[in-house]
């Protein structure tokens, strides 16, 4: 066999239905489109969610097509596993000592504290939510967990929106 030889099989190659060249073709006049209406001329008809004129579904539902919340408070998660890695018995951990060890990426925002992993060091946990396995894990290793309140709720609570400025008067410098 050589390469002049190559064919394809037997029916896997169809010609293409050329509509509008005259009856014996089978498409002819009309091509297809049926008589008059949106459907039969160039550019007709509606997209693949038109309703009627009726608001389509994806419009009406936001969660279809996409919806960020712009209230959400983006917190900055840390597991305890982390914890266990990075600090020793007994230290102090905050927002200032989580970025200091690369944890967390901005000490002035939000900061959650996960489950995930062992803890085998008793420390004194600073953040603004705990899961409820991660409290009970830092206080069966002998460690504090310290909740601190976000000072904005609702509408206002748009701390990623913030900048640097608002929200160190907000929080002060420390935590």
């Amino acid at each position: 066999m050589k390469l002049h030889d190559l064919r394809p099989d037997p029916g896997s190659k169809r010609k293409r239905t050329r509509v509008g060249r005259g009856i014996s073709a089978g498409k002819g006049k009309t091509a297809g489109r049926g008589n008059k209406g949106q459907g039969s001329r160039s550019g007709g008809g509606k997209g693949p969610y038109f309703e009627g004129g009726q608001l389509p579904l994806v419009r009406r539902l936001p969660f279809k097509r996409g919806f960020t919340n712009i209230f959400a408070i983006a917190y900055q998660e840390v597991n305890v596993n982390m914890l266990d890695l990075r600090f020793d018995e007994g230290a102090l951990v905050n927002g200032d000592s989580l970025a200091a060890a690369g944890l967390v990426r901005d000490s002035d925002k939000p900061i959650k504290i996960l489950g995930r992993g062992e803890l085998g060091k008793r420390l004194d946990v600073h953040a603004n939510k705990f899961s409820k396995s991660a409290a009970a894990k830092i206080e069966a290793a002998g460690g504090s967990v310290n909740r601190h309140d976000l000072k904005l709720t609702g509408a206002r609570a748009t701390i990623k929106k913030m900048r640097k400025v608002d929200l160190q008067r907000l929080y002060g410098e420390g935590d």
